[in-house]
């Protein structure tokens, strides 16, 4: 596809702005009437910045090279960007916006370049790092009869010439913005070229093989995690992870090469592939970062690093485990700015905020947070923590591992290779004159006998249980030995949460349940106007086609008052607690799930993936 008109000037973007309704006529004037003086000062700067590079100057000089049509070094969009302009309804304009109507003016489609949807090799691989920067210029897919380009100058006949030889294929042409292009530009050969070095530079080295050859000298182990390819490789996979808002990276070993995978909202993406040398390369790296011992190739190891990403804190949990074709690594990724002092930012209902606030505020008791893995549990914790971290209180934690420090509260980690498992390191803590406790996690009948002792002798404490609902905790904990009448007078209250994904807010719009969805969701549906209206995303740039952006928690906060005692001292089922809990005005998940859903902040089908109709 070639563009049905030439190159677009500054004059000419700003008259198509104005025609498709983004800027107002009188701003376009302003901005006609300043773009010599701006150009002039962007070429200088360019300029300056190629000479301290130690590149050639730009060619043309001042004003005489700029005026007119814009510079050959600088574009009408770039120089359009440089005035940080908002629309007719005050927002910024973007610069993917602003593409994309030139995109348009031109009778080029436009592209939102998602790294995810595609393939590095093949990127890396159609032009070389220099032509693609210089020309900002990526092939993105090969259709087999031609290779689609992004490009933002279709207009370079030389560029686009070269482009069709090195691919042996007509070009199909897209237009995508050029911090889109010069970003790919940066991670994707920039990995890739690191991969690439470190493959070359270890290729002369020992197979480790899989576990059936694990032994080698540690000095060749060193060299590998110390190799500077290997350690642009990882800087580039974690800074990857951050801007595209991973909360895991998955590094998966199988038999001829190791995948990588990002979790974005909660859904898996293989963003690419590694050599099986540069796999444990990488590994090594990564538990050097973490401090584990890069010689133990069979244990699972666990560890932490704390690194910053756009001058912000970032804290990643490490998790390593041997399989079938060597280390599997997991890093889960804390943001430390989701953890709050404001627990009205955990996302609570009117009544469960209030609830939740009045059990913490309490000086002894048991409160207990349930779910499985990656539900937030630990967000809401360490969120209590900090506003109950004041100067007169001790707050002293037990982890596995620490996943977020904060200087307010003594934080420990248990050390099962020394004795010190969850039990061994309470029963110390109790002799630090606590205030409050939070335990990791409630694994075993020591630890809970220890957790109730505790809240008996006026200490209050947090936990964790891996249990499907509130009532259930309760179950669980009978189920490992402990005494009903102690769990009668220490528990306070018993929570389970979950995450349901968001609408993405840039493409929604109204849906409206049909009758047999309606009947899906059965008595979780509260009273209402009929039919029921909901929200949907369709699908955009913003949330990569999904429809969502971004997770939100929905909580079943469970007060254990004197009814709910009573059923505990009478060993009552959970069933019967739950009931007598909704009774006490609990919203279930499901029914919870359903409030967001009315809300518009979440979808039906996220209600059913993520709850259950017993919830």
């Amino acid at each position: 596809m070639t563009p049905t008109r030439g190159a677009v000037t500054f004059d000419e973007l700003l008259g198509i702005l104005v025609r498709d309704g983004q800027l107002l006529p009188a701003r376009a004037q302003e901005l006609f009437e300043q773009k010599d003086h701006r150009l002039v000062r962007l070429v200088i700067e360019q300029q300056r910045a190629a000479a301290a590079a130690g590149g050639p100057p730009s060619s043309g000089s001042g004003s005489s090279s700029a005026r007119g049509a814009e510079s050959a070094t600088v574009g009408a969009i770039e120089l359009f960007m440089s005035f940080g302009v908002t629309d007719v309804r005050g927002r910024p304009l973007s610069e993917d916006k602003v593409t994309e109507h030139y995109a348009r003016s031109i009778g080029l489609p436009y592209l939102k370049l998602d790294p995810l949807k595609l393939d590095a090799a093949f990127v890396t691989g159609a032009f070389s790092r220099t032509f693609a920067r210089k020309h900002s210029m990526l092939a993105i897919q090969d259709s087999g009869v031609s290779v689609r380009v992004a490009t933002i100058d279709p207009f370079d006949q030389w560029a686009l010439e070269s482009a069709e030889r090195s691919v042996g294929k007509r070009l199909e042409l897209v237009i995508a913005s050029r911090s889109d292009i010069q970003r790919l530009i940066t991670e994707f050969y920039g990995f890739r070229r690191s991969v690439k070095s470190a493959e070359d530079r270890l290729s002369g080295g020992v197979d480790i093989g899989n576990l059936e050859q694990l032994v080698r000298m540690k000095s060749v182990n060193e060299t590998e995690a110390s190799d500077e390819h290997v350690v642009d490789a990882v800087e580039y996979l974690m800074s990857y992870a951050f801007q595209q808002r991973a909360s895991d990276i998955h590094i998966e070993p199988k038999r001829e090469e190791a995948i990588v995978r990002f979790r974005i909202d909660g859904a898996l993406h293989e963003v690419n592939r590694l050599p099986p040398l540069v796999h444990k390369a990488v590994v090594n790296r990564i538990k050097t970062l973490a401090r584990l011992d890069i010689g133990e190739k069979r244990r699972p190891q666990d560890g932490r690093i704390k690194t910053e990403f756009e001058s912000k804190a970032v804290e990643l949990r490490i998790s390593t485990l041997a399989v079938a074709f060597g280390e599997k690594v997991v890093m889960r990724i804390f943001d430390p700015d989701i953890v709050h002092d404001d627990l009205g930012k955990l996302g609570f209902s009117a009544r469960d905020l209030a609830l939740f606030e009045a059990l913490i505020q309490r000086p002894h008791g048991i409160v207990l947070v349930t779910g499985p893995t990656g539900s937030g549990k630990t967000t809401t914790l360490y969120t209590a923590l900090r506003k109950l971290a004041t100067d007169d209180v001790n707050i002293t934690t037990i982890e596995d591992p620490i996943e977020m420090v904060f200087e307010r509260i003594n934080q420990t980690a248990i050390n099962p290779s020394v004795g010190l498992g969850f039990a061994e390191t309470l029963r110390t803590l109790l002799r630090q004159d606590p205030d409050i406790l939070m335990v990791g996690e409630i694994r075993d009948l020591d630890t809970a006998r220890h957790a109730v002792q505790a809240a008996l002798t006026g200490h209050l404490v947090f936990s964790t249980l891996h249990t499907n609902d509130a009532a259930g905790a309760i179950t669980r904990l009978l189920d490992l030995g402990a005494e009903h009448f102690l769990l009668a007078s220490t528990l306070s209250g018993l929570m389970a949460q979950r995450l349901v994904r968001k609408v993405c807010v840039y493409c929604s719009e109204e849906r409206v349940l049909t009758l047999s969805e309606v009947d899906l969701l059965g008595a979780a549906l509260p009273p209402g106007p009929r039919p029921v209206r909901t929200r949907m995303g369709t699908g955009c740039v913003e949330c990569r086609q999904s429809g969502y952006f971004g997770r939100a928690a929905v909580y079943e906060l469970l007060e254990v008052n004197e009814e709910i005692r009573r059923l505990i001292m009478a060993r009552r089922e959970a069933p019967l607690i739950k009931a007598q809990a909704r009774k006490d005005g609990m919203l279930t998940l499901r029914e919870a799930a359903v409030v967001r859903m009315l809300a518009g902040e979440t979808t039906l089908e996220e209600v059913l993936a993520v709850t259950h109709p017993d919830d």
